[in-house]
């Protein structure tokens, strides 16, 4: 990359963080966990790494931590990043959170034997993010689908899945379980505008 892409690319980052760092400011409270995790509760592993990759204020990392997981959170965002150490210091959970550019480092080969991520999406990250599984590893991951019944999530289509794509962003992994339901149905009903994946590296 030249100079001045390279240049450029510190200028589109550190207007995101600023932006990012803007809206955790305002934040009134953590909001609740994702429902990926939520409803699957029953699958995590009594122990091991876990990571909540693009962490936000922190609320899965939280609770992952409550369940007795050693907890890593990243996020570009310093301010949700001390926001989260506040809030784990106040419920006496130790848990390590770090302001980091995941793009430029995301996770290292078979750290992890659990990784989260919610509300999250970067293609090109799908790789790393599944090499970053230990052998027998899960992934939690939900975010926002094209097909939805309200107007909440990016604005920006490129920021939201297609139809099933979440499933063929990791093929390398087994599918533990999977929901996606467009707009099928009762819409009033159900869980509208995610997809959510639970898929676990081969042992």
């Amino acid at each position: 990359m030249t100079v001045e892409g390279q240049s450029s690319l510190r200028g589109q980052r550190a207007a995101l963080r600023a932006k990012w760092d803007a809206r955790y400011r305002e934040a009134n409270r953590i909001p609740p966990p994702a429902l990926a995790l939520t409803e699957n509760l029953h699958l995590l592993p009594s122990a091991g790494q876990a990571l909540d990759l693009a962490c936000g204020l922190g609320e899965n990392a939280l609770l992952l931590a409550e369940r007795g997981l050693d907890v890593s959170a990243w996020d570009c965002s310093p301010v949700a990043i001390e926001r989260l150490r506040r809030a784990a210091s106040e419920r006496g959970l130790g848990l390590s959170a770090e302001v980091r550019d995941i793009q430029a480092q995301p996770p290292e080969r078979e750290t992890f034997d659990l990784i989260l991520v919610a509300h999250f999406l970067d293609r090109a990250l799908a790789p790393a993010i599944a090499a970053g599984l230990r052998p027998g590893g899960l992934l939690f991951y939900q975010t926002f689908t094209r097909e939805a019944v309200s107007e909440r999530g990016p604005t920006n289509p490129e920021h939201r899945l297609g139809p099933n794509e979440l499933l063929h962003l990791y093929p390398g992994l087994m599918i533990r379980s999977y929901r996606e339901e467009g707009r099928l149905g009762d819409l009033s009903r159900g869980v509208r505008d995610l997809a959510m994946l639970i898929a676990q590296r081969p042992a």
